[in-house]
């Protein structure tokens, strides 16, 4: 007996668990805002109806409408796509249509089409659901490097050449700028060698 208590109660409890967790998009009526929302059940999109003449039977269905969607959040979209859905005075389902928009800004609003709709009564209310909400890739900032420090232009004087002074067949180096001095003969003698101006 416990046994056939506790099932249904348990499989009760997972459906309420289960309707916790969805979002509540309610229908609307057809001068009305309707709502979708987001995938953490919060406010994403505004839809309301451009399209004021719905009366769609069997033998002429109403094949599109005009739905103008507002972006609600805070939130850069590059693509969103949802349902827009038709109920009868019954509460029965009697079309719906996709929409889609490639970009829609922050506060944004935009005039979309339901293409494929095939509307076959004439609406009491309306809801739509969004399908895809495909938010704009985050920019990483990455710190810019600084530039190279600039370096004060001097002029570094050129390399030391070095020479050789053959006197009799004896080498002595010398450098550029730097004296050298030898014994010619019974005297010292200093030579440098210049670049000429």
């Amino acid at each position: 007996m416990k046994r056939i208590v506790f099932i249904p109660a348990f499989v009760i409890s997972l459906c309420f668990a289960a309707l916790a967790q969805q979002p509540n998009e309610q229908r609307a009526p057809l001068a009305g805002t309707a709502v979708a929302f987001d995938a953490k059940s919060a406010p994403a999109l505004e839809g309301r109806l451009q399209t004021q003449v719905l009366n769609g039977s069997d033998d002429s269905p109403v094949t599109n409408v005009k739905i103008a969607v507002r972006n609600v959040t805070s939130n850069f979209y590059t693509y969103v796509s949802g349902w827009a859905t038709f109920y009868d005075s019954n509460a029965v389902r009697c079309g719906e249509g996709l929409f889609k928009l490639d970009a829609l800004a922050p506060q944004e609003s935009a005039e979309v089409d339901t293409p494929g709709l095939r509307l076959s009564c004439s609406p009491s209310t309306w809801r739509i659901v969004a399908t895809n909400l495909m938010t704009r890739a985050a920019d990483v900032a990455q710190p810019v490097p600084p530039p190279p420090p600039v370096e004060a232009v001097v002029e570094k004087p050129p390399p030391p050449v070095n020479f050789i002074i053959s006197i009799d067949g004896e080498q002595h180096p010398i450098q550029v700028n730097n004296p050298i001095v030898l014994k010619l003969g019974n005297r010292n003698r200093k030579i440098v060698l210049k670049p000429v101006p």
